[in-house]
């Protein structure tokens, strides 16, 4: 969702009822209408398969995800210029592209979000036709590339023919009146209410369509924080019921419940406030540290928090990683970071191009420009395509030893180890090599050739290295 910046954002869960959070009273002094039928039913087939699932699906812990703002992506604004551009996707390292909303945009009470959706078994026609997506899908997956597409279970806009056909489908007043998602500025959306069990049947049920509709690979759930953590749990187990399809899950959200109600992917909201501080206001790299144990309570052994230096809400509030960060240098040190760390990387279309505008909501004003620094594209496919050739650097389990100015830390997977040492300041910093480390030998994973470490290692400002045995 764009209205709200991130910190605020993450941090809102609707009060329902106290069917839905124990113990937690509804905003409204006036509990809202809920009308539940006896017997839910479902009125969106599930439609035939186009295509043949994709074999070629990552297994979560090894993913890296590309994400598609399709309105900035071409100067066209379509998915037609995504499919034009998808050798230059999977040239970057990346193995998932994940589109944002693809579906019509509601017009009542509208500022042309994205996320107001109005059909949700429909192609925006902005964006070109069902024909159009299936025919990225499949170019996506002739490269490898899975396809995600970005889920809103949260809310609808005002014109969706629910409203209308399905009243009780909504969050009410005490009076009928169907409200927006209470605690926010979302004035633009309708709430939906998860205490009728028709509903989420069929939003499950339409969310399931896509898969078969358009052989997606999964979903990128917005808002994923604000649904009760139930109805994940039976839209998750729908979905892996689908057994012709190995399906990637992330919740944009911070509840470790996201992770036992079966998403692959929780959103490192704070591991993106942690490095903003690191590089714009100096704290220390070791700040960082915590949030490897912190961002996954519940998490099994292969789930995974996805990190970032910029996606589409922070871009639009925030600026873009060359402005946060201190240039090209420091946006592709902190990218380091938060790729090769814990987690799974992101990569925001147009931070590839070293862009210094940032794409503002609702994202019809700014274009790509592709062609603005090729030597920063060169360097995230330097480190993602090393990324990808090294077990230690996709799932490895890190180990620390940060400064205050390094952030450094080993990968082990089984007999795979990596060494990484990311300098966090605009100036030279000279490290202190671990006496483990001392005298070790290590090839060079992003220029090649054999290193030798002694006992102190200088790194020029925003430097990196990234090493492997």
């Amino acid at each position: 969702m764009s209205l709200l910046i991130n910190a605020t954002k993450t941090s809102l869960f609707f009060l329902f009822t106290a069917s839905l959070l124990a113990g937690c009273k509804p905003a409204d002094p006036e509990p809202p209408t809920q009308v539940t039928p006896t017997t839910p039913t479902v009125s969106i087939p599930t439609p035939p398969q186009y295509g043949a699932p994709f074999t070629g699906v990552p297994n979560r812990e090894d993913a890296a995800i590309y994400q598609v703002n399709i309105r900035a992506f071409s100067q066209n604004g379509n998915l037609a210029g995504v499919t034009a551009r998808l050798d230059s996707i999977k040239a970057i390292g990346v193995n998932v592209l994940y589109l944002m909303p693809i579906y019509p945009v509601g017009q009542m009470r509208a500022v042309n979000s994205p996320f107001a959706v109005q059909d949700y078994t429909a192609v925006n026609p902005e964006f070109g036709t069902l024909a159009d997506l299936r025919a990225l899908v499949d170019g996506a997956h002739a490269r490898g590339l899975s396809v995600m597409l970005d889920w809103v279970a949260n809310h609808t806009s005002w014109d969706n023919a629910w409203i209308t056909t399905h009243p009780d489908w909504y969050l009410r007043d005490a009076a009928g009146t169907i409200l927006s998602p209470p605690n926010t500025n979302y004035t633009d959306v309708a709430q939906l209410n998860f205490a009728n069990a028709t509903m989420r049947l069929n939003l499950i049920a339409a969310m399931k369509s896509w898969v078969y509709m358009a052989n997606v690979d999964g979903f990128r759930c917005d808002y994923a924080d604000a649904p009760p953590v139930d109805f994940w749990q039976q839209a998750v187990d729908t979905l892996r019921n689908v057994k012709a399809h190995k399906l990637l899950l992330l919740a944009e959200g911070t509840r470790s419940a996201n992770f036992t109600a079966g998403f692959d992917y929780n959103f490192g909201f704070s591991f993106y406030d942690a490095l903003k501080k690191v590089y714009a206001s100096g704290a220390s790299a070791t700040s960082l540290d915590a949030l490897n144990t912190s961002e996954y309570v519940g998490a099994s052994l292969t789930q995974r928090v996805v990190r970032y230096t910029t996606n589409h809400d922070v871009n639009s509030s925030d600026g873009t990683p060359v402005t946060l960060y201190g240039g090209n240098a420091g946006a592709m040190s902190a990218f380091v970071i938060a790729s090769c760390y814990k987690g799974v990387p992101l990569v925001y279309n147009g931070q590839e191009a070293g862009m210094t505008t940032p794409i503002t909501f609702p994202f019809t004003t700014v274009k790509v420009k592709w062609s603005a620094h090729s030597d920063v594209k060169g360097a995230y496919q330097q480190l993602l395509t090393a990324r990808d050739a090294s077990p230690a650097l996709q799932h490895g389990t890190p180990v620390s030893s940060s400064s205050a100015d390094v952030c450094a830390f080993t990968k082990t997977a089984g007999t795979n180890q990596a060494l990484v040492l990311v300098n966090v300041r605009n100036a030279p910093t000279t490290y202190t090599v671990p006496a483990s480390l001392t005298n070790s030998t290590w090839t060079n994973a992003l220029q090649g050739g054999t290193t030798t470490l002694g006992g102190q290692l200088t790194l020029p400002a925003y430097g990196y290295v990234v090493l492997k045995n």
